[in-house]
């Protein structure tokens, strides 16, 4: 998987390295400092800077001979800007499956994923009015890497993006955005249409039904 200019630079600056040893394990500012050779201030700078970013959090204390040490670790969030192959294993599981089921199985199968997942999120929208489940549902779209925003055009109110959460599959696999497609009907009430923009430059596009 190539990984995009910007993020080699993180993962090789000191907070990309920071990031790495509090991945493997939670740390104290002297322990990371001992590990990357850099003086406790300047450890402490580049921790205040990572945790006001949300990618860190303070993870408990560590006894010590006169005081106890914080313990930095990981946030939930750090993890995306990490390299996975949860993108490539899900194109070849669309290949196989694909080859196996019609185009109306499939799909179907794929709305299906995308409603189970939309349990995780139901419950918290329910009792919302309709603008605050759509604010909600991008928030949620946001967090599964999605760069998205709501607008109105020609009187139709869409969720549009200036990526693809899904673009290492969507390129091969249009199909896949039916999976969002299902997961946001299920969490605004209401149904909504996939007019995203395949191919090179994959873009997000949901339109929701009046």
């Amino acid at each position: 998987m190539k990984i995009p200019g910007w993020h080699q630079r993180l993962l090789a600056s000191t907070r990309g390295k920071i990031l790495a040893l509090l991945r493997a394990e939670s740390h104290t500012v002297s322990e990371l400092a001992c590990a990357l050779e850099l003086t406790d201030n300047a450890v402490r700078s580049h921790l205040t800077s990572l945790e006001r970013d949300g990618l860190i959090r303070q993870a408990g204390v560590r006894r010590g001979f006169r005081k106890p040490h914080v313990l930095y670790s990981l946030s939930a969030e750090a993890e995306y800007l990490f390299p996975t192959a949860y993108g490539a294993l899900l194109r070849h599981t669309l290949a196989v499956f694909g080859g196996r089921l019609s185009p109306e199985d499939l799909q179907a199968g794929l709305r299906e994923v995308g409603r189970t997942a939309a349990k995780d999120h139901v419950d918290q929208a329910r009792e919302k009015p309709q603008p605050q489940r759509i604010e909600y549902a991008v928030n949620v779209l946001k967090t599964l890497g999605g760069d998205v925003l709501l607008r109105e055009s020609e009187g139709k109110r869409l969720i549009v993006g200036n990526g693809c959460a899904l673009s290492v599959v969507t390129a091969h696999h249009p199909e896949a955005c039916l999976m969002m497609e299902a997961l946001l009907s299920e969490i605004i009430g209401s149904p909504v249409k996939e007019r995203c923009h395949h191919g090179e430059a994959p873009r997000c596009c949901f339109e929701i039904s009046a």
